[in-house]
C-alpha cells in the first residue's frame, strides 16, 4: 500500500500553528449546515475576551472591597460567601473568582446561543454593569463607614 501522506510534518512550526490559528482561522463557522449545537465553532468575538477579563477584575475588585468593610465592621448578607469568611479571606476571595471565572467562560462558550428569541451574549454586559454598580457602591460604604 503506497503511503499517502506528506513527508513535511505540517505541524512542526509553532509560529505557522500560532498565525493560522489566530488569523487563518477555519472554525467561525459551523462545518455542517445541519450543526445546530451551540458551540460549534473554536472562535469567538474579541469583545467576549475583553467583557470577561472586566468582569474577573470587577470580581476580584469586589472581593477585596469586602474583605476591607468586614475588617472595618461592615457584615457580609449573602449567606454562602458568609460561611467562607471565617479564615483569613483567602478562601472568599478564591471561591468568588473562581466561581465567577466558570460563569464568564460557561457565558462565553454560550454567547452565539438564542433562548427566548435573545442571544445570551449581553447577559455578559448585564454582569459587567452590576460588578461596576457593586464596586462603586462599596466604595461609597468604605468612604462613608467611621472608622474605629
Amino acid at each position: 500500500m503506497h503511503e499517502r501522506r506528506l513527508r513535511i510534518e505540517r505541524r512542526r512550526s509553532i509560529l505557522r500553528a500560532l498565525w493560522e490559528g489566530n488569523f487563518a482561522r477555519r472554525g467561525i463557522t459551523p462545518r455542517r449546515s445541519r450543526e445546530s449545537h451551540p458551540v460549534v465553532t473554536d472562535w469567538f468575538h474579541a469583545q467576549w475576551l475583553a467583557v470577561g477579563i472586566l468582569i474577573l477584575l470587577l470580581c476580584s475588585a469586589d472581593a477585596l472591597l469586602t474583605l476591607t468593610l468586614i475588617a472595618r465592621g461592615a457584615v457580609e448578607i449573602n449567606p454562602f460567601m458568609a460561611a467562607l469568611l471565617g479564615g483569613s479571606g483567602h478562601a472568599f476571595a478564591g471561591w468568588k473568582v473562581g466561581m465567577t471565572a466558570v460563569g464568564v467562560v460557561f457565558l462565553i462558550v454560550l454567547a452565539r446561543l438564542r433562548v427566548f428569541g435573545r442571544a445570551v451574549g449581553p447577559i455578559l454586559y448585564v454582569i459587567l454593569g452590576m460588578y461596576a454598580v457593586l464596586v462603586c457602591y462599596e466604595l461609597f460604604l468604605l468612604r462613608n463607614i467611621p472608622q474605629e
